[in-house]
Formats: structure tokens, sequence, C-alpha cells
């Protein structure tokens, strides 16, 4: 399988931003990449009133343009993310799609942790606007298991390894990581998560300035299973792609067992951690 991770600066500008997400996804089809994940709200970002504005439900024009685009390509396609307005909800999704090389939905993953920090003085309040998921995702991409996850999530070593327990074994990262804790933690956290579930880690990130002033951090990157780079993205719009040999990750979990090795019945979780 050839994986590819595209990374956008989006605006709150959707038509723009779904023109560029599709030049990229065409691109790196035509690279032979038959998956390619989007970033997070790869189709609108911006401001809470930004992002109620351009929020839509699952049969809206991002998920049927994003349908008829998997499907003309032959691609699995992992829709980033979009904000997700749902029937009867106050609050939106972050919803992240696995569109089949069929253009039918595969999956639908809701981010499950909300990013409420302050960061360099910079107060985020993700969950203003949107509600938290309580679904962990896998699903088939041909016989290779996705493993779903957004953003944030990759900081939460937790759900990682559920997905990798039930047989992931690309995990995809489509993100808007902040330019301060991006510099500081991105790489390191996306290779941990590679090693300790011996999987291929494929995080797509958002860069630049965005609408409202929050700044992505990029670094776009493939990563395999021993927590080797294998493509990294320059600070532009653009793709990165790598070829994931599933035989070397066959051999790393058969001479390294590390995920054989758990012992679930040891494992005790304590009372609540202080906020």
């Amino acid at each position: 399988m050839r994986a590819a991770a595209v990374q956008m600066s989006s605006t709150d500008d959707k038509q723009r931003n779904l023109a560029t997400a599709e030049r990229l996804t065409r691109a790196a089809a035509a690279d032979g990449s038959t998956l390619v994940v989007l970033p997070e709200k790869f189709n609108v970002i911006g401001t809470h009133d930004q992002l109620v504005a351009g929020a839509e439900p699952l049969d809206g024009p991002t998920v049927t343009w994003a349908r008829e685009l998997a499907r003309e390509l032959s691609i699995d396609l992992v829709a980033g993310s979009i904000a997700e307005r749902r029937p009867g909800r106050e609050k939106l999704s972050n919803t992240s799609l696995h569109i089949g090389s069929d253009g039918e939905i595969r999956a639908t993953y809701r981010k499950i942790h909300m990013f409420d920090v302050e960061v360099a003085g910079r107060r985020y309040r993700e969950s203003e606007t949107e509600e938290r998921g309580d679904e962990i995702v896998t699903s088939a991409a041909g016989e290779v298991s996705l493993g779903l996850t957004v953003c944030y999530d990759l900081r939460f070593p937790e759900l990682f390894r559920i997905l990798a327990v039930r047989g992931a074994r690309v995990l995809t990262v489509p993100s808007a990581f902040t330019a301060v804790t991006g510099a500081a933690h991105w790489d390191t956290l996306v290779r941990a998560r590679a090693i300790e579930n011996q999987a291929f880690v494929v995080a797509a990130d958002q860069i630049g300035v965005h609408p409202g002033g929050n700044e992505s951090y990029g670094g776009s990157q493939i990563v395999d299973p021993w927590g080797d780079l294998l493509a990294r993205a320059p600070d532009e719009e653009c793709f990165v792609a790598a070829d994931l040999d599933l035989a070397r990750q066959d051999e790393v979990r058969a001479t390294l067992p590390s995920l054989a090795n758990r012992v679930p019945s040891a494992y005790r979780w304590p009372g609540e951690a202080p906020a």
C-alpha cells in the first residue's frame, strides 16, 4: 500500500479549500497512493462563527465531493475531518470519514478528546463549539485495517492502543496541531504512537495562520512501525507519500512482540487523575 498525507493551509473559504484538497489528492493518486489522508477541518477552519456557518451534515456538499473523488480515483480517502452538523444537536461534531474506493462511507469517527487548553497565553476551548464523540472506530481499506483519530487524540495513548489491539495496522491522524505545541511535541508523539503500537502512522497536519489567528505547525509525516520516518512535508501546502511495507510490519511484530507480550490481567486503572 502506498499512502499519502496531505498538508493544507485551510481558511473559511470552502471553495478554495476544496479546490486545494482536490488538487493535492489528485496529485497523490497520480503518484501511486491508494490511501490519502486529508488534514483536520480541511474544508473550513476558523472562528466559532465560521465553523458554525461552514458546518454540514454527512450528506452535504463536502462529503458528496469526497465520495465522488474517491470513486473517480479508486482510492481510499480519509476525509480529514469536517465540522459536522447533526440533527437535534446543539453543538457540532469534529468528524473524520473513511471513504472507500467505491465512494461509499466505510467508517465515521467523531473526535473523542476536546482541545480545551491554554498554550503560550492563548486559550482554546473546543468544547464550546463541539461535542466529543464516544466511539473508537476502525475500518478496512482492502485487507488493511485502519484506526481513525483526530489531532488532540494523539496525546492519549489508550485510544491508539485499543485501535492496535482491535487490529489496526495503519493509524490516521488528521490534525491542526498548534505551532507552539507542534514544535515541542508533534514529531515525538507521532513517532511514539507508531513505535508503541508497531503500526504505520499517517499524520496529515494543517500549516500556517488560519482565520481567528490560530496557527498550525505543519510537519505532516508518515512513520513506520519501527519508528523510522518515511516522509515529512516541507513548510508549504503539499502532499508526502510513502510505501507501507506490511511484511516489514509483520517482522517487527514477530521479532519484538510488544503487542503480543501485553499482560491485560495485570492492568488495573487507578482512580481519576486530578484536573
